[in-house]
């Protein structure tokens, strides 16, 4: 095991110090916005931006890393991350923050597929199977590890701005130094939404679902839990709770999924969401903030255990040689859905309070799960054999790129980049 990933250390060192520092900042941003003052709705903007900004890196930025190579690449990349942090403390306007907040999910859009082709450049079909496995631990106790580092200073300080401007920095220290071989261009693919959607109908609105729910808890959650009357230290257990939900269920779930029809797990799961949803919203409501952390968790549970489903299902009806378009379409519908979401949750918080943020999550989840019904009584499960295995994906919010890594896949040793076209046709 150690031998398998000695190669690979480098790599995913550098992975894990982004995805702490990108953890932080994602927590961090809501909860100062709300100290200075900007609305909810503001919030809920400068957040759908940044999705904007990952939705046009994960676009673009394969013809940034095909024009400039893997390292110089990340090096740019890395130093505008590494300078946002810093303005955001400098100029602290919902204009230039919103701005600020679209160049960083640009920015690291394209760092992540920077580490993610070039960790797949070096995998072998031998070794893929470890390689992602520790790939997702890295990412989901990188994200734990940038929620409990919220604790180190106050959100009012610069501390933790800068704090997370040297964690992106230090990020190309490994990759710098790397004696790893510059991999191949990145190739790009194709994205057709008619056809992903004619694919799987569930698989389709389930993530576009997804991101309409999920972007407002990563945006919005912590000035939720803040706002419930927990303090700094709790709004950040408060998140750690709900992301180690997600984490840890979805294995379970998944395998559950791989002996039954995936559309009554993605039904049970679209439930147990709006449920969870509408306990924090009771929690908060009745001022009971010692039950936040469990209706946290029971959100992460089921809500941030969706997508994985959702990507399992659409690939039991893909060919295995779709698998990187069928992804990268998966998750550009993602995209869409949490560019709209943030900002349409904050817009009921104005006449119906801050509720309404998980509010609007269990209504979407209902109609879903409404949709998911008709669709399991309108077409039949495939059969065991006809499905492909489960397989864990990272949080969309915070690793956005298409995970090239993913076993299920096929994967040509000499891939060659193509244009990438994302229309709805």
């Amino acid at each position: 095991m150690s031998r398998t990933l000695a190669p690979f250390f480098s790599l995913l060192f550098a992975t894990s110090i982004l995805l702490i520092g990108n953890g932080l900042f994602g927590t961090l941003i809501p909860l100062r916005a709300g100290l200075e003052g900007f609305a909810t709705s503001t919030i809920g903007i400068i957040g759908s931006v940044y999705f904007l900004g990952f939705l046009l890196g994960c676009v673009l930025g394969p013809y940034v890393v095909q024009r400039a190579g893997h390292i110089r690449s990340f090096a740019a990349l890395a130093g505008i991350a590494s300078v946002l942090p810093l303005m955001h403390e400098l100029v602290v306007d919902p204009y230039v923050w919103a701005i600020l907040r679209a160049l960083h999910g640009f920015a690291f859009a394209g760092l992540y597929m920077v580490i993610e082709s070039w960790l797949n450049e070096r995998a072998t079909n031998e070794t893929r199977g470890q390689l992602f496995s520790v790939y997702l631990i890295v990412n989901f106790t990188s994200i734990t590890l940038g929620q409990l580092m919220l604790n180190l200073a106050s959100p009012a300080a610069f501390t933790l701005f800068a704090l997370v401007s040297m964690l992106t920095s230090l990020a190309l220290v490994p990759i710098s130094l790397s004696t790893t071989a510059q991999p191949a261009p990145i190739a790009s693919t194709e994205i057709y939404l008619l056809k992903l959607y004619r694919i799987s109908p569930v698989g389709a609105v389930g993530s576009f679902v997804v991101g309409l729910t999920n972007a407002p808890f990563w945006t919005l959650g912590p000035l939720f839990a803040s706002d419930s009357g927990l303090d700094v230290f709790g709004v950040s257990i408060f998140m750690t709770a709900a992301i180690i939900g997600g984490a840890i269920a979805q294995w379970p779930l998944g395998k559950l999924s791989d002996r039954m029809d995936r559309r009554r797990v993605i039904l049970a799961l679209c439930v147990g969401s709006a449920l969870g949803e509408m306990a924090l919203v009771g929690a908060r409501d009745a001022g009971a903030s010692h039950l936040m952390l469990p209706a946290g968790f029971m959100f992460g549970v089921f809500a941030l255990s969706l997508y994985s489903v959702c990507v399992a299902h659409t690939n039991d009806h893909a060919s295995k040689e779709s698998f990187v378009s069928v992804s990268g379409g998966l998750l550009l519908v993602y995209a869409i859905g949490a560019i709209i979401g943030p900002s349409a949750a904050s817009l009921g918080t104005g006449p119906y309070g801050m509720s309404f943020i998980f509010v609007f999550g269990a209504v979407v989840h209902v109609f879903f799960g409404l949709f998911t019904l008709y669709r399991i009584g309108a077409t039949p499960a495939l059969t065991y054999e006809e499905k492909v295995d489960f397989v864990i994906v990272p949080f969309p919010a915070t690793d956005p790129t298409q995970t090239e890594l993913d076993p299920r896949g096929e994967h040509d040793p000499d891939p060659k980049p193509a244009p990438v076209a994302p229309a709805a046709s």
